[in-house]
């Protein structure tokens, strides 16, 4: 017993390491990138680890001034922003009365189950089997290199995760509440409206964080989907990779503006995020 004290300080330093660690192995990519976004083209081979500025090299804010100022990039960006923003949209009104009809009502053919994992199906199903088919699909419907195309199929493979999430969250609410506000005359609709959907803003607000930083990295439907017009951020920078090779420098700064946003969006929302994954996990 006198050495439990002393045991529980080396734990605790224990841990305390293995945090440092790996804390430093996720910022190592963002700080190397950022270091090869501020180095003139002659200093991206010639410094070595840890590339210190003003110690290693002579930092320079030249390829920052130019991407940011590009026309690609902004229409990138927009894209971006688009395309995710829509399917978060599209997904939240497609999905969290699926996940409420799923929590509340009982279906018999196919079941509450069977169609619960059908939405997961979709998730299983390899996206790369798809791609024919939704680009005829999307081709007859002359949508090809739209906004509206990738929307549509982001929202395909996106719709699971707010439906199973939601599914969950309802179920965690009392009953009871619904059961109170139909005797006072409230419908259905009222009743998810006004009293579930509020009670269950953190999980919403988790599944719409998942399905926005889903779409925003979606690569292979925007290669055969959108080219030109509808060129997401993730085709934009696999667009630097030419016969000259890879533009490290150019390449930098255009991974850090594009985890910005999605970066962002998490550290305002984050109490949400946790708040929403945990919610029923701990019971009464």
């Amino acid at each position: 017993m006198a050495f439990e004290p002393h045991n529980r300080g080396w734990r605790r330093w224990t841990w305390f390491a293995l945090s440092v660690i790996a804390v430093c192995v996720f910022i190592a990519p963002i700080y190397w990138a950022m270091s090869l976004s501020l180095r003139q083209p002659k200093d991206i081979a010639r410094v070595r680890p840890p590339g210190v500025p003003f110690v290693q090299y002579e930092p320079t804010l030249d390829h920052w001034r130019g991407q940011l100022g590009d026309a690609g990039n902004q229409k990138a960006l927009f894209n971006s922003v688009i395309v995710a923003l829509g399917t978060a949209l599209l997904v939240l009104l497609l999905g969290t009365p699926a996940a409420y009809a799923l929590a509340r009502f009982r279906f018999r053919r196919p079941s509450n189950q069977g169609l619960t994992l059908w939405f997961l199906s979709q998730r299983v199903l390899p996206p790369v089997a798809t791609v024919i088919p939704f680009f005829l699909v999307i081709s007859s419907m002359g949508l090809l290199d739209t906004r509206l195309a990738l929307i549509l199929i982001n929202t395909t493979f996106t719709l699971p995760f707010m439906v199973v999430i939601m599914r969950q969250a309802f179920m965690d609410v009392p009953v009871e509440l619904e059961e109170a506000a139909m005797v006072d005359g409230a419908g259905h609709g009222r009743i998810f409206l006004q009293i579930v959907l509020p009670l269950c803003t953190p999980s919403l607000v988790a599944a719409t964080l998942i399905v926005i930083a889903f779409t925003w990295n979606e690569f292979l439907f925007g290669l055969n989907i959108g080219k030109i017009d509808a060129r997401t951020v993730p085709m934009h920078l696999a667009s630097y990779v030419g016969t000259q090779g890879v533009k490290f420098w150019i390449i930098s700064v255009q991974a850090l503006v594009a985890l910005l946003p999605p970066v962002l969006l998490a550290f305002l929302a984050q109490r949400f995020i946790v708040r929403g994954l945990t919610l029923g996990a701990v019971k009464g």
